[in-house]
C-alpha cells in the first residue's frame, strides 16, 4: 500500500521521521499508595438538580414562583429519562437539592414551618442551607405528605435504570431555622442540648455570639427579599438569640451581607482560637486502610456533631443511597473525615465519596488520612484548561499540573461544569460549546478518576438569562426556573433528540461517545505518559494550545491529542523513543483510529522516534487507538 500526503505534511515527514534525534523520555510516577485503593470501574458522575430537571414550563418570569414558573418533581425521572441518562455513559447520579433546605414556601398544613425570607438566598431557597437532614424538599413531591416514600421510589428506579445514586452531606453549616421533623428516634435536633450561655463547648452543635442577637445583614446594591413583594415575614428581622456564628466564620451578630448569612456554622470540636479538641490521629495512619481508622476510632471520645453526621451518613445509606457528595469539605477537620469515612465503608465499602475541595496543599491528607475516594480537581486542571479556552493560559501549566499529582490523580474528580462554575457556552466562559470539546476530551482521559458532567452540559446548555437571585452564565440554584435545552431534550416525556437543535443533537453524540468509551476503556484505567514536553521542544507547529499525551493497559494503547485553539493547527506529533520501547514497537508503519471521531491517522516509526502529522481543525480532539499490527515497513512515498 502506498500512502500520499499533502506537501506541508509530507514536508513535516521528512524533516522529522527518519533518523531524528531520540530524546530521554520520562513519564511521571505511576504509583498508588497501598491505601489509596484504585475504583475497579471509570465512573462517570451525572449532576442534575431535581427542581429544574422536569420542569417545562417555559415562563421563566425572574424570581417567578413555583406557581408561575413551575418545579420538576421527583417523578419526572422517569424510567425512560433514567435509561437515556444511563446511556449517556452516567454510572451515577447525583441528585442535588434533594435533602430539605430553606425555601419561600407555605408547607404549614403538613407540619412544616416557613421559611423566613430575610434569610433565605433566593425564592426557591439553596440546597446548602439545609433544614432538615432526614428529609427530602417538598418541593419535588407530588404530595409532600408522602415525599420521602417518592424519594425512596426514584432511588429505586435509578438503581433499576443501571444508576448508583449520590446525593450531598453539607456538614460546615446548616440552615438558620434548622428542625428536623422526620428524625429517627433518640436522634436529637442540632443545637437541641446546646450551652448557649457560651460561646464554645466540645459538645455544642454551633458556636454563639453570647449576648447579642441575630440581626439581618444590611442589603447591598438594591437587594429586596424576594425582589420586593410583600410578605408577612420580610420586616428585617430574624429570631435567634443569641447570635450563632455564620457558616462561613462570621462571627459577628450582625454578617455582612457577602457572608453565608443564611447558614450557621457547625462545631466539630474547634476552639474559636483554631486549636482541637478531640482525639489526634497518628500520622502512621496515612498509610492504613480504612478498617484500621476504624478500630482507632472504637472507643474514642469525639464531639457530638461528628455522631450526628455519622447518624445522617448511615440513614442514607440504609435508605439506598451508594454515596455523598461533601459540600466544602476542606472547611471540617481531617479526623472527622477519617472517622465518618471509615464508618460509611464498614457500612458500604463501594459507598463513592467526594469531597469539594479547594486547598492543594491539603489534598494527600484528605486522601491518606480523611479516606476520601475523590477530591475535586477544580484549583489544578479545571482552572488550567479553562485559561486556555479563555486565551489566558498555556497547555504547558495543564502539563505542569499532571506531572504535580500523578501519584494521586486516579483520586481526583475531573469537570468542565457543575453547579458552582459557568457554563461552557455562556459568554462568560467559552461563549461556545465545541470549544468544550477538547476540554472534556481531555479532562476525561487524563486518570482513572472519575469524570462529572452537569446536565445540560452535553446539550451546549449557556445558561443566558438572570433567574432573580441566581445570574446569567450560571444554571441558577436559588430560583423556580426551567433549562430550554433541557425542555427540548425532555420533549413531553419521550427524552429524544426530536427537539433538539442540529449543534445540540451533535454535541450530544459527542458527550455519550467519549463518557461510554471512557467507562469501557480499560486504557484509561493504566498508565499516563506525558508528550506535551517533548513535542513543545521538538515539533514545529506544536505549541501552547496544543496537549497530547499516552494512556495504556495492557493490549490497549491510546494516544490523546487536543487542539484547545480557535485556530487550526498542523504539525507533526512526536512520540519519544522511550514510549516505543514501552509500547514494544520497532520501525515501521502504525494505523490508529479514532475511537470517537472514527478518522485514521498513521504513526511512522524510525529509529529513536514515531510521528504522526496531524491536521486539527479549530477544537479539534481525538483518542487514537494503536490498532495490532504493522501495515507496511516505513518507507512511505512522500
Amino acid at each position: 500500500m502506498k500512502t500520499s500526503y499533502s506537501p506541508l505534511i509530507a514536508k513535516l515527514l521528512a524533516a522529522t521521521l527518519l533518523g531524528a534525534a531520540g530524546c530521554g523520555h520520562k513519564s511521571a510516577p505511576e504509583q498508588t499508595p497501598p491505601t489509596l485503593e484504585v475504583a475497579q470501574e471509570k465512573a462517570v458522575i451525572y449532576q442534575v438538580l431535581p427542581r429544574l430537571f422536569g420542569n417545562t414550563n417555559n415562563t421563566n418570569k425572574p424570581w417567578g414562583t413555583i406557581a408561575e414558573n413551575g418545579v420538576g418533581k421527583f417523578s419526572d425521572f422517569t424510567p425512560k429519562a433514567l435509561e437515556e441518562i444511563h446511556a449517556l455513559g452516567a454510572t451515577h447520579i447525583w441528585y442535588t437539592g434533594v435533602l430539605h433546605h430553606a425555601l419561600v414556601g407555605d408547607y404549614t398544613t403538613f407540619g412544616i414551618n416557613n421559611d423566613d425570607p430575610d434569610v433565605v438566598k433566593g425564592r426557591a431557597g439553596s440546597p446548602y442551607a439545609i433544614k432538615d437532614y432526614y428529609s427530602v424538599n417538598p418541593d419535588l413531591a407530588d404530595n409532600p405528605a408522602t415525599r420521602l416514600q417518592e424519594f425512596r421510589a426514584l432511588v429505586e428506579r435509578s438503581h433499576a435504570a443501571g444508576l448508583k445514586v449520590m446525593i450531598d452531606i453539607v456538614p460546615n453549616h446548616v440552615a438558620r431555622a434548622y428542625q428536623s421533623l422526620h428524625k429517627p428516634q433518640g436522634i436529637r435536633d442540632f443545637g437541641a442540648d446546646d450551652n448557649t450561655r457560651v460561646t464554645y463547648a466540645r459538645n455544642n452543635n454551633f458556636y454563639y455570639v453570647v449576648g447579642k442577637d441575630f440581626r439581618v445583614p444590611v442589603a447591598e446594591n438594591g437587594y429586596r427579599p424576594l425582589n420586593g413583594e410583600t410578605n408577612p415575614l420580610v420586616d428585617g428581622r430574624f429570631s435567634e438569640s443569641p447570635a450563632k456564628w455564620t457558616g462561613n466564620g462570621a462571627r459577628s451578630a450582625q454578617p455582612g451581607f457577602d457572608d453565608w448569612y443564611e447558614t450557621v456554622k457547625i462545631n466539630f470540636g474547634v476552639r474559636p482560637d483554631g486549636s482541637t479538641h478531640f482525639p489526634e490521629l497518628p500520622a502512621e495512619y496515612a498509610g492504613r486502610d480504612y478498617r484500621a481508622h476504624a478500630q482507632f476510632w472504637t472507643g474514642q471520645e469525639v464531639p457530638d456533631t461528628w455522631k450526628k453526621f455519622r447518624d445522617i451518613a448511615h440513614y442514607w445509606l440504609d435508605f439506598g443511597v451508594d454515596g455523598f457528595r461533601y459540600d466544602m469539605a476542606g472547611m471540617v477537620p481531617v479526623e472527622f473525615w477519617s472517622y465518618l469515612n471509615t464508618s460509611i465503608k464498614m457500612r458500604k465499602p463501594d459507598a463513592l465519596l467526594l469531597a469539594e475541595i479547594y486547598t492543594p496543599a491539603r489534598y494527600r491528607d484528605y486522601l491518606y488520612l480523611g479516606k476520601m475516594d475523590f477530591l475535586y480537581d477544580k484549583v489544578g486542571t479545571y482552572d488550567a484548561i479553562r485559561a486556555v479556552l479563555q486565551g489566558t493560559g498555556s497547555t504547558d501549566k495543564i502539563a505542569e499540573i499532571q506531572a504535580d499529582l500523578q501519584d494521586i490523580s486516579a483520586h481526583l474528580l475531573r469537570f468542565m461544569e457543575n453547579h458552582d462554575e459557568q457554563r461552557i457556552a455562556s459568554g462568560r466562559f467559552a461563549d461556545s460549546a465545541e470549544a468544550g470539546k477538547p476540554a472534556m476530551l481531555v479532562s476525561t482521559t487524563l486518570s482513572p478518576a472519575p469524570t462529572l458532567v452537569y446536565f445540560g452540559q452535553e446539550l451546549g446548555e449557556p445558561a443566558s438569562d438572570d433567574a432573580g437571585f441566581g445570574k446569567a452564565s450560571r444554571t441558577t440554584i436559588f430560583d423556580y426556573w426551567s433549562i430550554p435545552s433541557v425542555r427540548r431534550w425532555n420533549n413531553n416525556g419521550n427524552f429524544d433528540t426530536a427537539q433538539l437543535t442540529d449543534a445540540e443533537r451533535a454535541l450530544r453524540t459527542f458527550y455519550q461517545r467519549l463518557l461510554n468509551f471512557s467507562t469501557a476503556s480499560s486504557a484509561l484505567r493504566g498508565q499516563y505518559a506525558d508528550l506535551h514536553g517533548y513535542n513543545r521542544a521538538h515539533s514545529p507547529g506544536y505549541g501552547d494550545k496544543q496537549f497530547a499525551f499516552a494512556r495504556w493497559h495492557g493490549g490497549e494503547k491510546l494516544l490523546v491529542v487536543a487542539n484547545f485553539g480557535d485556530t487550526a493547527a498542523t504539525f507533526g506529533l512526536q512520540i519519544p523513543e522511550a514510549l516505543l520501547q514501552q509500547w514494544h514497537l520497532s520501525q515501521g508503519h502504525y494505523r490508529l483510529l479514532g475511537q470517537i471521531s472514527g478518522r485514521s491517522v498513521d504513526l511512522f516509526v524510525g529509529e529513536k522516534t514515531g510521528l504522526i502529522a496531524l491536521e486539527l481543525a479549530p477544537y479539534e480532539s481525538h483518542i487514537f487507538q494503536l490498532k495490532n499490527g504493522k501495515v507496511e515497513a516505513v518507507n512511505p512515498t512522500l
